[in-house]
């Protein structure tokens, strides 16, 4: 470990934190890779006698967040706890995986194979062992963003003696649900967020055929280089899930053309709003694995893509737009330059059905950790009915159910909504 001396910026103290771990744990003396945490402590002088919050990003794909002042949920953390910014393994400072890196391990099976050690049951055992050298012989506490919720029941399975407490903000996952399962769930959400929204923005519907019958008769090129297709307008309805969104993209579309002379054409505002969507340039992980983090002994088979094909096949009509919500299909990485070179070790991963289960049932039956979560009713990318199912099923495990906040909630709801969890873990209130 290699950790720096204590640096501040306004109202924080921060220590860079440094270490190797085994790229796979069953041959620990085997290639090791670079693992970094970021601890944050607030200015009181006794603040290195308080105990450890470990933030779960979501994602998979996206490193922790970088503190740069000391508001919302962050604020409330620090007035107890030390809280370490985990950039989990393929993220951040921790052995990034992008196009330039992942092209590094070889042939299409060599990329799929190193992938494989990128899911939520290593991403545990890294925590452990930072905690190991960080905490020895200390629980700690943990929050989740999402897919930091999955990871924390992972972490719940795997080394519960490692935890002291829980919190889950969107991260509730299906223990046993298939990721063809998830999006026979997920699509019914996105057809109602597209309804809700060409409801408050009924101009777009005739904004969108038109701009999809353009782009399906002329070569539109973003900023990059890459062809805009239609399907790459479905999926600006990714940020449906969150707060604020559905305007952003309406004032978008808003821009789409712009007059040339005598015609219409695609405006660059709009080449370039949409391109910032399309975020696989620095988070390949998020399209690469993102079926994989379901997979558990069988193979995830580009789930999404049948379940469209299967009983959605009216999302391919543009005359009637729809958007996409969070879905991962095999064509985009025929139509996204950084994902291009990683096709056919998607498919080998897509696949790939020998996976390792990521909850132990038996475990997580008799747990005894503390874990308060919430669980946001209309949660577009987060299942709820699957989410109570798995509260149901642990022990020792607390939802606050509301409607009042999107995905985004530990980000809208910062401070307040981190302190209602606190006080929920600890029977402060009973939901």
């Amino acid at each position: 470990m290699n950790s720096s001396d204590p640096y501040r910026i306004p109202g924080l103290e921060l220590i860079d934190h440094a270490f190797e771990a085994p790229l796979d744990y069953l041959d620990p003396r085997g290639r090791q890779i670079d693992l970094f945490v970021r601890e944050v402590r607030d200015l009181d002088p006794k603040s290195s006698e308080k105990p450890f919050l470990v933030f779960l990003q979501g994602g998979p794909g996206f490193r922790a967040p970088i503190p740069i002042q000391k508001t919302g949920w962050l604020k409330r953390a620090l007035t107890e706890y030390r809280v370490l910014m985990y950039d989990t393994r393929g993220n951040g400072l921790s052995t990034p995986v992008d196009h330039q890196t992942l092209g590094l391990e070889g042939d299409a099976a060599a990329q799929a194979e190193y992938l494989t050690h990128f899911r939520q049951d290593n991403i545990v055992r890294d925590a452990e062992l930072i905690r190991s050298k960080l905490s020895p012989g200390m629980p700690w506490s943990t929050i989740g963003q999402s897919f930091g919720g999955w990871c924390t029941m992972t972490y719940l399975s795997l080394h519960p003696e490692g935890l002291k407490e829980c919190f889950i903000f969107g991260g509730v996952p299906g223990l046993n649900r298939t990721a063809r399962e998830i999006y026979e769930g997920t699509f019914p959400f996105v057809e109602e967020r597209n309804r809700k929204y060409f409801k408050k923005f009924p101009m777009d519907k005739a904004r969108l055929t038109k701009l999809a019958k353009y782009l399906e008769e002329h070569e539109v090129l973003f900023p990059n280089g890459d062809r805009i297709s239609p399907r790459i307008v479905q999926t600006l309805g990714m940020k449906f899930g969150f707060a604020y969104t559905a305007e952003e993209i309406h004032f978008l579309l808003e821009e789409a053309f712009v007059k040339a002379g005598d015609k219409e054409i695609v405006s660059q505002v709009f080449k370039v709003g949409l391109q910032a969507t399309v975020r696989f340039d620095t988070n390949p992980i998020f399209a690469i694995l993102h079926e994989a983090i379901y997979a558990q002994g069988t193979a995830s088979g580009w789930a999404c893509d049948l379940v469209q094909k299967h009983n959605y096949s009216h999302f391919d009509d543009y005359e009637d737009f729809l958007f996409y919500g969070e879905m991962i299909f095999p064509w985009m990485f025929d139509e996204i330059s950084e994902l291009k070179g990683m096709k056919e070790a998607a498919n080998i991963l897509a696949e790939k059905s020998d996976w390792p289960q990521l909850y132990d049932l038996e475990v997580l039956s008799r747990n005894t950790v503390p874990v308060a979560c919430a669980i946001y009713a209309d949660d577009m990318f987060v299942n709820a009915k699957f989410s109570r199912e798995t509260v149901d099923a642990v022990p020792n495990m607390k939802a606050f159910y509301t409607s009042e906040y999107e995905h985004c909630g530990l980000r809208v709801g910062g401070e307040h909504l981190f302190s209602r969890l606190i006080d929920l873990g600890r029977g402060e209130v009973e939901r």
